[in-house]
Parts: C-alpha cells; sequence; structure tokens
C-alpha cells in the first residue's frame, strides 16, 4: 500500500487547513489515520478512523477541532483541521493498517501554524 499526503503549507492561527491521503489501495486496510511530529519530539496519533466501522478517535490536543473522514470510493482519508494554533506545527503523516500485521507510511506533509 502507497500513501500518498497532501495539502499542508502556512497559515495563520485560527485558520484551516484540509491534508488529504490517497492510498494505492484499500484491500486489506483495517485502519486508517494521521500522526504528526514536531522538531524534537516524537510522532504523535492525531486521528484514526475504523475502516469497518467508522469509528474514530481523537488526541485530546485536537478534539473539537479535527475532523477525520474517509472516502471509500476514492481510497483516501482526509484531516479537516480547524481553528489552528501555533502547537498544531509539524509534519503530519497518514498511516494505514491492514489485516496482515503492516502499517504503512505516507511522506508526510508540513503544517506550519504562525501566531
Amino acid at each position: 500500500v502507497q500513501l500518498q499526503a497532501s495539502g499542508g503549507g502556512l497559515v495563520q492561527a485560527g485558520g484551516s487547513l484540509r491534508l488529504s491521503c490517497a492510498a494505492s489501495s484499500s484491500i486489506g486496510i483495517i485502519r486508517m489515520g494521521w500522526y504528526r511530529q514536531a522538531p524534537g519530539k516524537q510522532r504523535d496519533l492525531v486521528a484514526t478512523m475504523i475502516s469497518n466501522s467508522g469509528s474514530t478517535g481523537y488526541a485530546d490536543s485536537v478534539e473539537g477541532r479535527f475532523t477525520i473522514s474517509r472516502d471509500y470510493a476514492k481510497n483516501t482519508v482526509d484531516l479537516q483541521m480547524n481553528n489552528l494554533k501555533p502547537e498544531d506545527t509539524a509534519v503530519y503523516y497518514c498511516t494505514a493498517a491492514t489485516t496482515w500485521g503492516s502499517n504503512y507510511w505516507g511522506q508526510g506533509t508540513q503544517v506550519t501554524v504562525s501566531s
């Protein structure tokens, strides 16, 4: 499974961005999500969605501001980010987990929020 992320950029605090991640195949994908990594920090989970149920989960820091969604016809997972804060600045990675136990990662897209 190959993942291609897009949609990052520079935005002022309070603004919005939408990230999108296209998967080369949906076969075997049981969960998709987004992680982020700020300079000097570990990679942390931002949001996740279970494929068969549509159940979602969010980090406390983004709950109520970010929304994850899937387009199963297009094999994409999007992350709508509203009311962005400078602390949301990071490289964002999409990820997919499969039935055969592998985790795949996209190349990362930079999100920078200015104060």
